[in-house]
């Protein structure tokens, strides 16, 4: 499942069970879901630290617990699955050990891998304000009581969930963040977006300047220009 305040993700795909030994509709009860990514190397017996995606890491990560990889074409572990050995916790950090990883050196080959599971479709959860995919696709997109267009697709990134919205111009990635989604009504078929300027359309060239700007400078007794304290602390700040 996906969340703009949750943190555990899905992408409807089947199960990796051969496709030749089930049929579509036990196909369509699985899919996959997005629970954690492997950081990096922790100490040198192979454990792993871990980015969890998942409010309920008591039930995804338990010893026997199998996980296919995402990374890329080119490491050794594309196409592989891993099995988890152990969860601990350093510092509140979630750490994994790992079947046939034994030292740093096989770690590090794993780190910023991605870690999925087979789910059922049926199976509820209950993380707040998290949802599956197919639960997301084709509502309608809202700004500002109008219609903008429909969700097409997500695409879940190491960073961040986004939307893929289907508008008459095109394509438009919206960040999936309650920031700028603060509403998902599935009952409904509505999400509620507010984007900042320039998201979904060019700003005019006067407003794409003061934008990238940040700020309005002002000018002191002897005409020198300086940038307001203010708003150049507020360009520092993370959103």
């Amino acid at each position: 499942m996906v969340g703009a305040y949750a943190s555990t993700s899905s992408t409807p795909i089947s199960s990796s069970v051969n496709d030749a030994t089930v049929d579509d509709s036990e196909k369509d009860r699985t899919q996959q879901l997005r629970v954690g990514r492997l950081t990096k190397a922790h100490g040198l017996k192979g454990a792993i630290k871990l980015e969890l995606f998942t409010d309920d890491p008591g039930r995804r990560f338990v010893p026997g617990a199998v996980f296919t990889l995402q990374v890329p074409t080119g490491s050794a572990w594309h196409g592989k699955t891993i099995e988890l050995v152990e969860l601990r916790w350093y510092n509140q950090h979630a750490v994994g050990f790992f079947k046939d990883v034994v030292d740093r050196s096989a770690a590090e080959t794993l780190a910023k891998a991605i870690l999925w599971i087979d789910a059922d479709v049926a199976e509820q959860s209950d993380e707040e304000d998290a949802w599956y995919d197919h639960q997301l696709v084709g509502l309608a997109v809202m700004r500002d009581g109008v219609r903008i267009g429909t969700i097409g697709r997500l695409e879940h990134m190491p960073a961040q969930d986004l939307l893929i919205v289907k508008t008459p111009t095109g394509d438009v990635m919206i960040p999936f963040v309650k920031a700028i989604v603060p509403t998902v009504d599935v009952k409904n078929g509505l999400v509620t977006i507010t984007p900042p300027p320039g998201l979904l359309e060019e700003l005019p060239e006067d407003e794409a300047d003061s934008a990238a700007a940040g700020a309005v400078p002002k000018t002191d007794s002897e005409g020198d220009s300086e940038p307001d304290a203010a708003a150049s602390a507020h360009m520092t700040d993370e959103p």
